[in-house]
């Protein structure tokens, strides 16, 4: 099933086209990764999607009622089911990693529950610890973990929230070589349950993800495919792999 559509939207910026005739889709599971040359257009998609910057034409369609996410604040679309995590992990490192995972939790969140303290589900907690490998760390400050861990528990504290989709900027950036392979094993695993579009310049990564690519540039998809695919590409050698 598509769970998101983009179609035919453009965005400009002072005279500067950022976003050209933009169509694009994801199924509901998926794992996609999206790469392009610095300027192609990948921030500007993802905040067009999750409603930090809307277009000047086009529509971004949601599930199964082809809902229009064009003009809905950022707040209802993350309620909608779209999570998105930056590059550089944005944890509360003075907090626990059960702490940061408790307060992400999918729960009421009106001021009642708030003065209430209602209890957090820890089945839930501990079923998220383990599946992004930090389970044996729930009681360790957040500021203490490594940089790749941070990423994960940050990718937890999306899934906490029950998304439909994840948009996951350049996780491989700054890790160790253990800590991309245990990334790489965790989306995979995660694409069995979710939609899941990660941005990444680094090809070996995207290689391990073994899936399919969408190549931008100038706001446009140039190729789509295999990496193999993409790679073998005149267009994507002359504008992205040549530099």
């Amino acid at each position: 099933m598509t769970l998101l559509e983009v179609s035919g939207v453009s965005v400009s910026f002072d005279g500067f086209q950022a976003i050209d005739n933009l169509s694009f889709s994801i199924g509901e599971p998926e794992l996609r990764a999206v790469i392009g040359p610095n300027g192609a257009g990948k921030t500007t998609f993802m905040d067009i999607v999750t409603g930090k910057t809307r277009p000047d034409s086009g529509h971004v369609l949601w599930g199964e009622d082809n809902r229009n996410l064009v003009g809905l604040s950022e707040q209802a679309i993350a309620r909608l089911g779209v999570g998105r995590k930056f590059q550089k992990p944005t944890v509360f490192e003075a907090q626990s990693v059960r702490d940061n995972l408790a307060m992400a939790l999918k729960a009421p969140r009106g001021p009642f529950d708030v003065l209430l303290r209602r209890s957090v589900d820890e089945g839930r907690l501990h079923e998220v610890a383990a599946e992004i490998g930090l389970e044996d760390h729930l009681d360790r400050p957040a500021g203490a973990l490594s940089h790749g861990q941070k990423q994960w528990l940050e990718i937890g504290m999306l899934l906490a929230q029950e998304p439909r989709l994840l948009l996951v900027d350049e996780p491989a950036a700054g890790m160790t070589t253990a800590e991309r392979e245990h990334t790489t094993d965790l989306l995979n695993r995660l694409a069995q349950r979710h939609a899941i579009v990660v941005v990444e310049h680094d090809m070996a990564f995207v290689r391990r993800l073994g899936c399919k690519v969408t190549v931008l540039h100038e706001g446009r998809v140039l190729a789509e495919g295999s990496l193999d695919h993409v790679t073998q590409n005149k267009d994507v050698i002359d504008v992205y792999l040549g530099r």
